[in-house]
């Protein structure tokens, strides 16, 4: 028998990364509504007995009752946030100040969807991101999610050209994320994050040309290193430890993701996963031994001069040095990011006070395209998150007001008859390059004034009936205080000095 199946539009989040898609659904949502006798969609009311009684909006004697709407909750979803103007200027403030930097990087902007196949991050290495999914199956029974991070997108667009990019590549985005995790301070379910990417450069040379990126930014905003300091590593040295204590090279990257997970939770609290992969207590109680050297001279004691890691490390520096933000940037050797796929050097901003959770992070991962069974393409980018910096702003009082509309003047059509010269000159006035308010309602002076400072406006521009008479508009400077009167013939010119005369 045919079945037809009703999707609830809930989306629920992964359980693990070794389990089936959850396609479970709530209980009190139908799953399957069967027809009886034939396949084919059926009407739930078709099937309901007391439907009629439900329809009824009578009461007993026989008048019309209406039943109270259901109050709406205007929260938005737990772990989400509205945009109100005043939100929007910031959030576009900052999105600037991005595309400003990426700009001045020689980096090109791209998108991808934010519904993405579901198997494009079910890696199997116990990632938080592959459990923390809102994933769902789709109408047409495909397993999507929302994409939680920016780079697998990324890696499929250029798997998608089939080696027709012309490398090396340097792309920007500022894609939505989502994730289904607990929520701190600058930590929600959704937020927005800077991506910065070079693609066909093996060397550290384009680790560097990122962090350099991510100091210009900070600087721009006003911070400086004594706020913001970027810890850095390599993925060799857990490797190269590795090596030496015998583990395989297929449990590398599962070992990264437990260990950087030893920040949050004590070494019992992983105990089962360690020995999931064949890793006794020991060679994590060795790791963390190495993971404590807070100087490249205490790495090149445990791993020697010849390391790999060692000399990838040091290289990173210099370049760093030459690039003058040497003063932001600390080896760390506990640093090993919580992603599988990177490879080498791997980095994070963080808050100098340690009052928030890490800024941005970032590092190599030149296998990942291998992993979706592409081409070795060597690759390195950073993700820095919307929420965390403006936290972080807002508590080194660095942001600046965003009370104000951005709007040059308001327009006001005083007299009877009068709106359509109103209209006239607010056409005028925009075609000159202002951001310009037109009143549309019959409201009175007062008014017009109050509304022009709630808005912010440098100018209100009254048409009363003598201005009108004699094709005039009456121009108040509201930081000024001072009123003229322009012909409307003369309106752009006054536009033009107006703005030259806050330019100078």
């Amino acid at each position: 028998m045919q079945q037809a199946f009703v999707l609830s539009s809930r989306i629920t989040a992964f359980s693990s990364p070794q389990s089936s898609v959850n396609r479970s659904f709530p209980s009190h949502t139908p799953t399957r509504l069967y027809q009886e006798g034939g396949g084919g969609r059926v009407s739930a009311s078709v099937q309901d007995k007391k439907v009629l009684e439900k329809t009824n909006t009578s009461n007993k004697n026989g008048k019309a009752q209406q039943e109270p709407p259901e109050k709406l909750d205007t929260n938005p979803p737990k772990g989400t946030r509205d945009f109100y103007p005043e939100d929007m200027r910031l959030r576009t403030w900052l999105f600037d100040q991005w595309r400003e930097v990426a700009k001045t990087y020689g980096f090109s902007e791209y998108d991808a969807p934010v519904l993405e196949s579901e198997s494009l991050y079910t890696r199997k290495a116990g990632e938080e991101v592959t459990q923390q999914l809102y994933n769902f199956v789709d109408k047409g029974d495909r397993a999507v999610a929302l994409r939680p991070e920016m780079t697998p997108s990324l890696a499929r667009m250029v798997m998608a050209k089939k080696g027709g990019l012309n490398l090396p590549l340097k792309w920007f985005s500022i894609p939505q994320c989502w994730r289904y995790e607990r929520m701190t301070r600058g930590r929600r379910r959704e937020h927005f994050q800077w991506n910065m990417d070079i693609w066909g450069v093996s060397g550290e040379e384009a680790d560097a040309e990122l962090l350099s990126a991510m100091v210009t930014f900070f600087r721009n905003v006003g911070l400086t290193s004594d706020d913001v300091g970027i810890k850095i590593n390599s993925r060799l040295v857990i490797g190269e430890v590795l090596t030496e204590l015998g583990i395989p090279p297929e449990k590398f990257a599962a070992t990264c993701v437990l260990v950087d997970k030893l920040e949050k939770v004590p070494l019992d609290a992983i105990q089962g996963d360690l020995e999931e992969l064949g890793l006794d207590r020991s060679v994590v109680e060795k790791l963390t031994q190495v993971l404590t050297v807070k100087s490249v001279d205490g790495i090149k004691e445990v791993l020697g001069e010849e390391s790999q890691a060692v000399k990838q490390i040091k290289k990173l520096l210099h370049l760093c040095q030459a690039y003058g933000i040497d003063d932001w940037i600390i080896f760390d050797a506990s640093v090993v990011r919580g992603l599988a796929y990177y490879t080498g050097v791997v980095f994070e901003a963080f808050d100098r006070k340690g009052v928030l959770r890490a800024i941005a992070g970032g590092g190599r991962y030149d296998k990942l395209l291998e992993t979706f069974g592409g081409d070795p393409t060597p690759a390195a980018g950073f993700g820095f998150g919307d929420a965390v910096i403006v936290e972080l702003l807002k508590d080194r009082e660095l942001l600046p007001s965003f009370e104000s509309t951005g709007i040059d003047t308001v327009v006001f059509a005083m007299g009877e008859g009068t709106h359509p010269a109103a209209i006239n000159v607010a056409k005028c006035l925009r075609e000159a390059g202002q951001s310009v308010d037109l009143v549309l309602e019959n409201k009175k002076a007062k008014w017009a004034f109050k509304h022009a400072d709630r808005l912010g406006a440098k100018f209100c521009a009254i048409i009363g009936s003598e201005e009108y008479a004699n094709n005039e508009v009456a121009i108040k400077n509201l930081h000024l205080g001072e009123q003229t009167t322009v012909p409307i013939g003369n309106l752009s010119t006054w536009a033009r000095e107006s703005k030259l005369g806050e330019e100078c």
